[in-house]
């Protein structure tokens, strides 16, 4: 009877031990599930943060390159209209110039300037003839013989144009010419 009593409490005892190791074990397994469960929600986490950041930084850059797009448009334009403005300043001085270069402004004030300069530089007229016609002639000569090795290699409109735009100098030359003789009398 002993025997058997202590057989069945040895057994229940080695069966209590099981259960406690069995308890144990399931804790065990439970806490690593938690653990796993808890590192896969951080990794999720992570990996969220670093996808909304990745958005962030490609927005970011999105938005600096439009930026740099809409300034270079911008200085493009700026430059432009800067081009533009320049273009018809230059055009209206040209014509300006065309306008007033051969003949000059003909008014009552240009003309009592250049009487009372005329009486005052006569000395100096006569000295400035002789040296200026010297420098015309040589000039003269030299533009002459470049213009038609020039106007040989020119088309026939191209040397038109540049005889046209020549012949108000030769006039501009004996207008120069009759105000000294003018000044001189």
């Amino acid at each position: 009877l002993r025997t058997e009593e202590r057989q069945r409490l040895a057994r229940e005892r080695r069966e209590e031990r099981e259960k406690q190791h069995a308890a144990k074990e399931t804790q065990i397994l439970e806490k690593e599930r938690k653990a796993k469960l808890q590192y896969e929600k951080q990794l999720e986490e992570r990996q969220r943060k670093l996808k909304e950041q990745k958005q962030k930084e490609e927005q970011r850059r999105a938005a600096v390159e439009e930026k740099r797009k809409q300034k270079i448009e911008e200085e493009k334009e700026r430059y432009e209209a800067v081009m533009h403005r320049t273009l018809e300043r230059n055009q209206r001085l040209e014509t300006r110039q065309k306008r007033w270069s051969w003949g000059g402004s003909v008014t009552p004030d240009s003309e009592s300037k250049t009487a009372s300069k005329r009486s005052t530089s006569t000395a100096n007229l006569k000295q400035t003839e002789a040296v200026m016609n010297k420098r015309l002639s040589s000039s003269a000569a030299l533009l002459n013989a470049s213009d038609r090795t020039r106007r040989s290699q020119l088309s026939p409109l191209d040397s038109s144009v540049i005889s046209r735009l020549l012949a108000p100098t030769q006039a501009s030359l004996a207008r120069s010419k009759s105000a000294a003789t003018l000044s001189a009398d």
